[in-house]
């Protein structure tokens, strides 16, 4: 019997459309983030980042083999699970009448997911406590949205950045064969800027990135530090 498989992807778009990013991440048998690979896409919508994460895990993964993946998109599983059946009745128009939006992804992601076992579960993003394994994703595809590189455990690539929040805790360093070890948090030797008043800290309306290399999500309390704005603990 083929051992089932737990997996993880998400996309990043900064700009929306704008740099983007893609990942996917596979655990081992106690959960913890084995396997992993990300990629750039260049300038991108969410949509079509979030797509392409989930066709590069179902081309990767062991297509015999049982497959959970857990995904932050709406979007992304209800194109393959809810919508794809009428859009194919349809000859891939919408309800509207108008073309499927990203139609050759989701040509071939239907493609790879024929004939194989699969099950989508969805998890929120950014939760604090949340999903470790959506976690990594989505900081692997962060960090390629911006870096616009490639990384992974075939890379022998330490693990992403750790997130603002913290989703489902420190993932730990993913088990690779000749991979370089987990760095610090980028950041972490700069001085803290001066400022005579106490600061002023606010609700994030939007999502973005500290001085120290972590993402902040809307709602998250920020201040703001010597070159922007971020992390309260970091001005």
């Amino acid at each position: 019997m083929v051992e089932r498989i737990i997996a993880a992807c998400d996309g990043a778009s900064k700009g929306n459309p704008g740099p983007a990013g893609w990942a996917w991440v596979i655990a081992d048998g106690s959960g913890e983030p084995v396997r992993w690979e990300a990629g750039p896409l260049g300038t991108a919508t969410n949509n079509v980042a979030e797509l392409t994460a989930l066709e590069r895990l179902l081309a990767a993964a062991d297509p015999a083999a049982p497959l959970e993946i857990r995904m932050d998109s709406q979007y992304a599983m209800k194109a393959v699970t809810t919508w794809l059946p009428g859009w194919k009745r349809k000859g891939w128009k919408t309800s509207a009448g108008k073309p499927v939006a990203n139609q050759d992804l989701v040509v071939r992601i239907d493609g790879l997911l024929t004939g194989r076992p699969v099950e989508f579960r969805y998890v929120p993003a950014h939760q604090v406590g949340g999903d470790r394994l959506n976690d990594f994703a989505d900081r692997a595809a962060s960090q390629a949205a911006v870096t616009q590189q490639a990384a992974g455990s075939g890379l022998g690539s330490p693990p992403p950045p750790p997130s603002a929040t913290g989703g489902g805790g420190a993932s730990g360093p993913v088990r690779t064969s000749g991979a370089a070890s987990a760095a610090g948090p980028a950041g972490s030797s700069r001085k803290p800027a001066k400022n005579a008043g106490p600061p002023r800290t606010l609700k994030a309306k939007y999502p973005g990135r500290c001085r120290c290399g972590r993402a902040y999500a809307p709602g998250e309390p920020i201040t703001k530090n010597g070159d922007g704005w971020g992390h309260p603990d970091c001005r």
